[in-house]
This record gives structure tokens, C-alpha cells and sequence, in this order.
């Protein structure tokens, strides 16, 4: 079968962030128990659903986070964080899960979350 270039229209945008958590294997555990299934807050996965996050996969290596953020395809990234920080306990969680990652607790989450530059495609 031959595969076609470009033949698909994408049906929502991708982006991709990191972070670094502060290096200490106990804290990186109960982040990572934080994130388990049922554990984050509703409140903040009602929130980017409402911004127009389709689905959010977090991967760790290290102290190392990698997100990738599948939205809707009109997505508008610095419109949406600014209406996420709005959102219902948005600052309380950014505050809460701030002790496991090497910002402070008063940074959003487009302010630790930094865009990764895409460098390659097949």
C-alpha cells in the first residue's frame, strides 16, 4: 500500500512542552502519584477541556516532564493559557504541584510548561 504525503487534514494541532522537576526521587514519585489516573483535580481537566485541550500525555525521563497537547484545530495557545490561569482552582493546583518542580509557586502553568521547537517530521 503507498502512503501519501499531506493526504490527511489534521483534525486538531500538537503542541509539546517540558519541565524539569527538582531531582529528588521521593518527590518525583508522589508527583508521578499525583498524576496517576482519578488523582489530578477534576477542576483542572474540566479547565482544558473548556480552553479546547483535546487530550495531554505527560512522559518522564529522569527529573525530566515532556507533554505533548493535542487541541482543537482554531486553538490560539497564548489565549487559551491566559483563560486556563482563570480557571477554577487553576492557581491553587499550579501552587500545589509547584513543590515537585524547579519553579516557583506563583508561576503559571504557560509559564513552567516552556513550547518545544519542532526540528523534525517524517
Amino acid at each position: 500500500m503507498e502512503y501519501l504525503q499531506n493526504t490527511i487534514l489534521p483534525v486538531f494541532k500538537r503542541y509539546c512542552k517540558t519541565l524539569s522537576l527538582r531531582d529528588d526521587a521521593q518527590l518525583i514519585e508522589d508527583y508521578k502519584k499525583v498524576h496517576a489516573p482519578g488523582s489530578t483535580w477534576p477542576e483542572i481537566t474540566q479547565g482544558m477541556r473548556e480552553v479546547g485541550i483535546i487530550d495531554m500525555e505527560i512522559y518522564l525521563l529522569g527529573n525530566r516532564l515532556f507533554m505533548i497537547m493535542d487541541t482543537v484545530p482554531d486553538f490560539d495557545h497564548e489565549r487559551a493559557m491566559d483563560q486556563l490561569a482563570g480557571k477554577p482552582r487553576q492557581n491553587e493546583w499550579e501552587a500545589y504541584v509547584s513543590r515537585f518542580q524547579q519553579t516557583s509557586a506563583e508561576a503559571t502553568a504557560d509559564e513552567k510548561w516552556q513550547l518545544m521547537e519542532r526540528i523534525y517530521k517524517l
